[in-house]
């Protein structure tokens, strides 16, 4: 488990300068940088990101600058094909951009070798998806310490304080077949924390989920929020974006907007 305080996370700047129109911590001295490192959770700078499709390419990104101020909620909207998913993955080194910087909580994930991206995301990242990715054959505790596989001892004590925590205490023994759909996204959520990462991203967290359910699990991102974590939401719900602190808006791989 991460050493990583989440407490003091100094003050949280409010979208707009150096957001929308670019980053502009660059323009700082050193002592400048270093603020703009502690305030910001993500910077990107420039990033393009194209895939090969055949004999075509296909810019999922085009020349995206963009600021995440630490402790905050935010949203990234847009319709399908907008690069929403492409954004998530660069923001949490699954994928590496074709051009343009990605630094996330201090770190330039394009200098990083592959060992260092992946224990990166171990320390650094909690993923929740639609979907939930959940181990059909495992139970509800084993399913929260899947991402401390490798640990000499995993925590177990952490993982059913999490269960409890997300109002499953009493499943920790149950798999996921035997959960209904907020419970497994709540499951979903105690296995993103249990590595005690800063950051937080989430897939259509309430894709799949009822009004009520879905507003239970924004509670649950907001009191994480509360503890000084950043979490970054893809979604095309629009309570997600009446929620978060910031949203951003995307279509055809650009950022079109702006605002929280």
């Amino acid at each position: 488990m991460s050493s990583r305080s989440t407490k003091d996370v100094g003050p949280v700047p409010k979208a707009g300068k150096g957001a929308a129109g670019g980053p502009d911590d660059g323009e700082a001295g050193q002592d400048g940088q270093a603020e703009a490192r502690a305030r910001h959770m993500v910077v990107l700078k420039q990033v393009t990101k194209t895939f090969k499709v055949g004999d075509r390419e296909v810019h999922a990104l085009r020349n995206l600058s963009l600021v995440v101020p630490r402790g905050v909620l935010a949203a990234v909207q847009g319709p399908s094909g907008s690069g929403k998913t492409t954004l998530l993955n660069l923001i949490g080194a699954m994928d590496v951009p074709t051009s343009g910087t990605v630094r996330v909580d201090g770190h330039d994930l394009q200098t990083l070798t592959d060992d260092s991206l992946t224990e990166f995301r171990r320390r650094n990242v909690g993923f929740v998806f639609q979907f939930f990715n959940l181990i059909p054959v495992l139970s509800a505790v084993e399913n929260v310490l899947v991402p401390t596989m490798f640990a000499v001892e995993p925590p177990l004590d952490r993982a059913l304080g999490l269960l409890e925590r997300v109002g499953l205490r009493d499943r920790w023994d149950h798999t996921p077949g035997r959960l209904s759909g907020g419970e497994r996204q709540r499951l979903a959520i105690a296995r993103a924390l249990v590595n005690d990462p800063p950051l937080v991203l989430a897939d259509e967290p309430t894709g799949n989920l009822d009004h009520e359910t879905g507003g239970s699990i924004l509670d649950l991102f907001e009191a994480i929020v509360r503890e000084g974590k950043t979490v970054v939401v893809v979604t095309h719900d629009q309570e997600v974006a009446r929620r978060a602190k910031v949203v951003f808006r995307l279509r055809d791989g650009v950022l079109v907007g702006e605002g929280g």
